[in-house]
């Protein structure tokens, strides 16, 4: 089955083809279905963005659809940028210029406050009736400094124990990461429906 990945960022083609592509399933970006629209994401949490974006690009191909909305929440600063992780700081910032100006915002704050979590919604549209949604959170500290070179987004000062998600292999961070917890709660409804068992 084909199953069209409701964005043009690389880095989540490449995770979702990891873990879907052993199912059976030929996912394919949004480029490679040449599919050209940019959903404005504008939800007020990470699941309505992710139903927006999987809407969207399943009304315009007719293909079942998997998006995802993901960010991080920093609890010193009242769960920020949340939603907004991707657009923090305005247009001109890119990857690093986001994650500077978390550090710069958090610089004065103590270990102890430091808290923040991942999150992660995927929504998948297989027809107009079977419409799912999966989240899934990791946990962790923001660190002082970038570290690792893995990774893309806030991975680099995004500490879980004591290494940066960055610092991750692809295989560790998938155990542990909100889009790989997400995805493995899909992936087990997709396998019981494989298995001709009830989607409930």
């Amino acid at each position: 089955m084909k199953l069209i990945a409701a964005t043009n960022n690389t880095h989540k083609v490449i995770e979702f083809k990891r873990i879907l592509e052993p199912l059976g399933y030929t996912v394919l970006s949004q480029k490679e279905a040449g599919i050209h629209i940019e959903v404005e994401e504008t939800g007020e949490t990470f699941e309505e963005n992710a139903y927006l974006k999987a809407k969207s690009v399943y009304e315009a191909s007719g293909l079942p659809t998997v998006a995802d909305d993901s960010g991080i929440a920093v609890d010193a600063l009242n769960g920020a940028p949340g939603v907004y992780s991707a657009r923090y700081g305005g247009p001109a910032l890119d990857d690093v210029g986001r994650y500077e100006k978390l550090l710069a915002e958090m610089e004065n704050v103590p270990d102890s406050n430091r808290t923040a979590r991942f999150v992660c919604a995927i929504s998948l549209i297989l027809s107009n009736e079977k419409v799912y949604s999966f989240t899934g959170v990791c946990e962790g500290k923001i660190g002082y400094a970038p570290r690792g070179e893995n990774g893309f987004g806030y991975d680099p000062i995004f500490m879980v124990g004591d290494k940066s998600t960055a610092e991750l292999s692809p295989a560790e961070k998938d155990k542990i990461s909100h889009r790989g917890q997400a995805l493995r709660k899909m992936e087990k409804l997709l396998r019981k429906m494989q298995n001709g068992e009830s989607d409930e």
